[in-house]
């Protein structure tokens, strides 16, 4: 059964606990990871850039020289393609880049991405995560007595703590996020998980529902 350490505030290290299997020891499907993960990035661009083809271009309407006799190759008009200023051929246009993802889908990529950061050991469980007053050094003395200031740590928390939010966010390594907002580009980006036991038991119903 997977297992993970147990930590108090102060880094010391007070037990192990035993992971569920239903989110820990899942088969890690990479295919699935890489599509949530790639509909995730997709859904953030803002799909905005547009170019004018020839129709949109103002001016040229009129023919710049006459069709025969001059010795230069025959145009119609100035906003063709082929000239400076022209319309653009197969240029961007506003779209929808989202791609569809189902429920399960992304519930299994949570699943392979948690079960394969527990076989590296980067799943660090606390009793708790909180700190009594919003203060970025109080942040920083915790992951230094954890040994992991220098690390990408993601910190998640089973309910909104502005406390540890607001201490934590000038940290440049350092992102925090509640158990419903968490994603898979999330869990990938950064090297080492940081939960309390209650997040780890609210985890397990979130991704078993």
């Amino acid at each position: 059964m997977p297992e993970a350490v147990k930590f108090d505030m102060q880094g010391n290290e007070i037990d192990k606990v035993i992971l569920p299997e239903s989110v820990f020891n899942s088969e890690i499907n990479e295919p699935i990871v890489h599509k949530v993960v790639s509909a995730q990035l997709s859904a953030k661009r803002a799909g905005t850039a547009s170019t004018k083809t020839r129709n949109e271009v103002r001016g040229g309407g009129s023919k710049p020289w006459r069709q025969k006799g001059t010795g230069r190759a025959r145009h119609g008009t100035i906003r063709s393609p082929l000239w400076v200023g022209g319309g653009i051929t197969f240029g961007p246009k506003p779209r929808n880049y989202q791609k569809k993802v189902n429920k399960k889908e992304k519930s299994l990529a949570l699943k392979s991405i948690l079960t394969d950061k527990a076989n590296r050991d980067s799943i660090l469980v606390f009793d708790e995560i909180d700190f009594p007053e919003i203060k970025t050094s109080q942040c920083v003395d915790f992951l230094k007595d954890i040994e992991l200031y220098d690390k990408k740590v993601l910190i998640i928390l089973e309910d909104e703590n502005a406390n540890v939010y607001y201490s934590a966010r000038n940290i440049p390594e350092v992102n925090t996020l509640v158990i419903e907002a968490l994603n898979a580009y999330d869990l990938l980006d950064n090297d080492y998980i940081l939960v309390t036991e209650d997040g780890i038991r609210k985890l397990e119903e979130v991704l078993s529902e």
